[in-house]
């Protein structure tokens, strides 16, 4: 699994080290997480045993990494997207190099993945076989995947494109078999039971309420595609005592919910996300996938976040006229429903969010990544505000 914590490596944490240790002896190759390091923190991670990283958001942390013999995942998910400012390194480090699709939202992998990517970069201009090693053969290698490679003997694990410009997917293989077609898969349902963990009864909009003398407040500033946030003070208005947004100025609440079981909500202020009215929560809140909810104004918040209470997990988005909800039954994470189902009601709620002033490209996808305490630089927690950087609460 992916090394997030990557203070952890660096500050010595024992528990961090400890699973470190339990991978390297088991053998399994372990997967990097750190946005924005360079230098020699880059270089100490690496040599804790960390062998790739698909966090990478800029060219010249791309290469510091490569120079300490890290493989760069190429990544290219719904709302981080990196293809764009890493292709050149198809021409320098081909070798090094896999394609991923990271946190792609259902919607967008109806269109595809892998092969957009590949398609993208043969469309550029580099080598056919270049690109289709980091597709096909480096990820079989490096995570020593049972998987055949189309060699004499081996099975026969194979897709089939249209042509070597577009690859457009026509029919999938898995041991000779043939288990899609032109979109449509072969593989049999399965059922499974969904489990869940949670625990909390529904909230009320005075539960989210912030008091305070003090109108200038520290807050998250969301960027657009990315994972880190930037910090930013600002003066959000007061009214009876109280903190209120001002979503005329794109300040707006954010607040986590634990899930798990009764807590005092933990509430502080957002900007970047966009929204002129309403709220949108979500139970995809990495990693303790808690309830994260940003609005306008209380009473919005307590409508979106008891939507997912009476879901136990999911994405609602609500305004004065409407509620929209996703459930997402197993550990409030995933759906129950065919890609089909699942991806067309995703995007319904994305288009809806957008519809109530939101201008990222994924809100639900940004959201998600809010409470995820161990990418820099300010997160907000189901105990308040976290320093990513000095691995600290904010008071």
């Amino acid at each position: 699994s992916e090394m997030m914590n990557y203070p952890g490596v660096l500050f010595g944490d024992e528990e961090v080290h400890r699973k470190l240790e339990i991978a390297k002896k088991s053998g399994k190759p372990i997967d990097g997480h750190a946005p924005g390091l360079r230098g020699d923190p880059a270089r100490k991670y690496i040599e804790a045993g960390i062998t790739t990283d698909h966090e990478c958001f800029t060219l010249e942390e791309a290469l510091d990494k490569l120079k300490y013999g890290m493989k760069i995942l190429i990544r290219e998910g719904s709302a981080a997207k990196n293809f764009e400012a890493l292709h050149p390194l198809i021409k320098s480090h081909p070798d090094m190099l896999m394609l991923c699709s990271d946190d792609k939202h259902p919607d967008d992998l109806l269109e595809g993945h892998i092969n957009q990517l590949v398609k993208r970069a043969i469309g550029l201009g580099y080598d056919l076989f270049d690109v289709l090693r980091m597709a096909c053969i480096h990820p079989v290698d490096h995570y020593n995947m049972d998987v055949g490679l189309l060699r004499e003997g081996d099975k026969a694990d194979l897709i089939l494109v249209d042509d070597l410009v577009n690859f457009q997917v026509k029919k999938t293989f898995i041991e000779g078999q043939l288990v899609a077609e032109e979109g449509k898969s072969f593989l049999d349902e399965k059922t499974h039971s969904t489990p869940n963990q949670f625990n909390i009864g529904e909230v009320s909009a005075e539960a989210f309420q912030i008091h305070s003398d003090d109108p200038s407040v520290e807050m998250i500033l969301a960027l657009d595609g990315q994972l880190i946030t930037e910090r930013a003070t600002k003066t959000v208005a007061q009214k009876n005592g109280m903190l209120i947004p001002l979503p005329k100025e794109d300040i707006l609440k954010i607040s986590v919910i634990n899930r798990y079981f009764e807590a005092p909500i933990a509430s502080g202020f957002i900007s970047g996300i966009g929204l002129t009215e309403g709220a949108i929560a979500s139970t995809v809140a990495h990693d303790s996938h808690n309830i994260v909810v940003v609005g306008i104004d209380d009473e919005s918040m307590a409508r979106a976040a008891n939507l997912l209470i009476r879901e136990k997990g999911g994405l609602s988005a609500v305004n004065q006229k409407e509620e929209r909800s996703i459930g997402l039954p197993v550990a409030g994470l995933m759906s129950d429903q065919a890609c089909e189902i699942i991806g067309k009601a995703y995007g319904e709620i994305d288009a809806f969010a957008k519809e109530m002033g939101s201008t990222l490209t994924a809100p639900f996808m940004t959201l998600s990544f809010m409470a995820l305490l161990v990418i820099p630089k300010i997160k907000m927690s189901d105990k308040g505000l976290f320093d990513a950087e000095k691995f600290e609460f904010i008071k």
